[in-house]
């Protein structure tokens, strides 16, 4: 999309937004130009202004002009704090195309744009003694900009998850600590200008235990109201993802795990050159009005915490 918004919502959708998130199409300029002009006083901000993100942002935030502020900064401060998963994302790069050809992160194809956008995560899909757990959040958030970037539905239908926990074996849960994993859900949940409808755990193993109480242990109440845990049970999963978006290892009719990974790996290289240019925005803590803030304001964690830590 270029710098001027064009609506390509279904009339359903419109109606959702002013209902659920108070968007008004006779404001919507007004406010995005309110949030433009805010950017380019912000000394501390490289953003984009284009009217298209600055409305997810928006519509993220339920139209509060304060609240969009306070999360465009948190944004862009958590990207410029954490290069480890917001640089050298270049789809082409030899390593970063093999965490990619692992399709820990499958975005299924839509079926319906009033339903979620419903994504597969694989995070044991994944060798630990090759890969880190930098490596799976790197792919998650290159996912969810891409999404967010390209499905304007999401910005008002949501996104629910189906995380197969089936590989996740002891060595990845050492790899999940403490730190790591509060850093992963501060981002999510303070940084992305969208809200999950739904955690669904299947194929739930003995070294997830130990690892999702850590997860709860960071989770805001709305998230852990909407978690299901389904164990190997199909069926339990079926009531919540409707069988015709999922593919057919998960008991669906949606394609096949590889069809929707390389279906997703095409669009990710066409967006190639966004994700390069992405790299230049961010904030520079020392331009920042009032005091700058570090890592350890953003993802330091309590003293309680640091006895669970794995060797």
């Amino acid at each position: 999309m270029g710098g001027e918004y064009v609506c390509t919502l279904s009339e359903e959708l419109i109606q959702r937004a002013k209902d659920e998130l108070g968007e008004d199409p006779a404001r919507r300029a007004q406010d995005i130009e309110h949030i433009r002009d805010w950017l380019k006083h912000q000394p501390h901000i490289r953003a984009r202004t284009d009217d298209w993100t600055i409305l997810r942002f928006l519509r993220g935030c339920k139209f509060s002009l304060e609240r969009t502020k306070e999360k465009l900064d948190m944004f862009y401060t958590c990207k410029s704090l954490c290069p480890e998963w917001y640089t050298n994302r270049d789809p082409q790069d030899k390593k970063m195309r093999e965490i990619l050809e692992l399709g820990l992160v499958l975005p299924l194809p839509r079926r319906s744009d009033a339903a979620p956008l419903y994504l597969v995560a694989r995070p044991g899909h994944r060798d630990p003694n090759t890969t880190t757990m930098d490596d799976l959040s790197k792919v998650i958030q290159l996912s969810l900009q891409i999404l967010q970037e390209e499905d304007e539905p999401l910005s008002i239908t949501g996104a629910v998850l189906v995380i197969d926990v089936g590989e996740l074996t002891f060595q990845h849960a050492a790899q999940m600590t403490p730190p790591a994993v509060k850093k992963a859900l501060t981002i999510l949940q303070d940084g992305y200008p969208m809200r999950p409808k739904g955690l669904n755990y299947i194929h739930t193993p003995a070294a997830f235990d130990t690892v999702f109480s850590i997860f709860k242990s960071f989770m805001k109440e709305k998230m852990k109201r909407r978690i299901h845990i389904h164990g190997s049970d199909l069926e339990s999963l079926h009531k919540e993802v409707p069988k015709e978006i999922l593919p057919a290892e998960y008991g669906g009719t949606n394609g096949t795990v590889e069809d929707i990974k390389n279906y997703w790996l095409q669009r990710v290289d066409a967006r190639r050159d966004w994700l390069l240019e992405d790299e230049k925005y961010g904030v520079d803590e020392s331009k920042r009005p009032g005091k700058a803030k570090t890592s350890a304001d953003l993802f330091g964690i309590e003293g309680s915490f640091r006895k669970l830590n794995v060797d």
